[in-house]
């Protein structure tokens, strides 16, 4: 009796290691979306712009300085352990270029060699000006209003 209460107790702190253990293992985020290989070989130069949207979906993000590019961004991080923060491993930006008659003119595909890492986050930087709260307003109505 008392052999198999040690089994047991024994066979308990195995387990509970075991789930410390892999609270700690190594964690991989992908963020965004890269289009396939497949997807890819099927859009050239000079194909249309609804051909690009059939064959790679819509992109993360579109700019329309001097023609339209399209931008289908995805990151690779990786957390050794639980605790410690991601660290990015991949990061890869298709931009597809069209012009003004919405033909594709350069596929241009870059990764972390071709420039730094940049966060994905929507961090917004408040703008300088004047924060209108709701008594200025309140008080500002007041000397507009005719009786």
């Amino acid at each position: 009796m008392k052999s198999s209460l040690h089994r047991s107790a024994a066979a308990l702190v195995v387990l509970a290691a075991a789930a410390g253990l892999s609270a700690c293992a190594s964690q991989t985020f992908e963020r965004g979306y890269l289009p396939s290989q497949m997807a890819l070989q099927q859009i050239s130069v000079g194909a249309s712009r609804d051909q690009v949207l059939l064959a790679l979906g819509t992109p993360s993000t579109t700019a329309d300085f001097g023609g339209e590019t399209f931008y289908y961004i995805s990151q690779k991080a990786v957390r050794p352990v639980a605790f410690m923060n991601p660290h990015v491993v991949d990061q890869r930006v298709l931009a597809v270029h069209f012009d003004a008659s919405q033909k594709v003119t350069s596929i241009n595909d870059y990764g972390l060699k071709d420039g730094r890492v940049f966060n994905f986050t929507r961090n917004v930087t408040p703008t300088s000006g004047q924060e209108v709260s709701f008594l200025s307003q309140l008080l500002a109505a007041t000397g507009r209003l005719k009786m």
